[in-house]
């Protein structure tokens, strides 16, 4: 097989998890008088991590002032935290195609601009079968994508070639990593973004189907 090690991005790529980020998002603006927005529109907010999503979800006057979203995102971590998983869900033949690469020896992990918190819940709930070599989400004080320094950690944790290492996300911010971290990338297009983005961003291979992806990852 041509790869040793999978990174995987986790909203968008592995879970379907706009529901409750759009739920929880709208408590903040809705317990503040604000406007709420729609799934479609929250699609194109998230992939930065928390304060980013927020950020774009306010009107513009009160994203620039900082303690004020600083509030907001204290506010949505609570709720998010206590209904992180009520609409969530993995992406059709996820889970067995997880299980299938660790079954071929492919290692598996996962680079999240979600909290670290937050992204190992999940994982835990969803995926709780799988033997990742690593489970990296976002820790304060630390950069997030696409700043290669999450990958190239997950790469030496799990010893693996970069050659032989590629990451697997939605999102141009997944792209934009993986070329940072030199290592090859393969976009997904069933999750928040558009193959357009990800093509925009360098992606050279954009699947739509699960099967695609098998199809890729597990050539020999």
């Amino acid at each position: 097989m041509k790869y040793d090690l999978v990174i995987f991005d986790l909203d968008g790529t592995l879970l379907n998890t706009i529901g409750d980020l759009a739920a929880s998002v709208d408590y903040v603006m809705r317990s503040r008088n604000l406007p709420e927005h729609s799934d479609a529109e929250y699609r194109n907010m998230v992939g930065g991590g928390i304060k980013r999503l927020v950020e774009r979800a306010l009107p513009a006057h009160l994203a620039k002032d900082d303690g004020y979203v600083e509030e907001c995102v204290a506010q949505f971590r609570r709720y998010y935290v206590d209904n992180i998983d009520r609409h969530t869900l993995p992406y059709e033949g996820m889970v067995e195609f997880l299980e299938e690469l660790c079954q071929r020896g492919v290692a598996v992990a996962v680079a999240s601009n979600k909290f670290q918190h937050g992204t190992e819940r999940l994982i835990s709930k969803f995926f709780g079968n799988i033997e990742f070599v690593a489970i990296e989400g976002n820790r304060e004080g630390e950069p997030l994508k696409p700043d290669p320094r999450i990958v190239e950690k997950i790469i030496a944790i799990a010893g693996a070639k970069r050659e032989r290492t590629v990451m697997v996300g939605d999102s141009g911010i997944d792209i934009r990593t993986a070329a940072a971290a030199n290592i090859a990338s393969i976009g997904v297009a069933w999750g928040f973004r558009y193959a357009d983005e990800l093509y925009d961003a360098g992606a050279t291979t954009v699947v739509t189907k699960t099967d695609e992806l098998r199809t890729l990852l597990l050539a020999e």
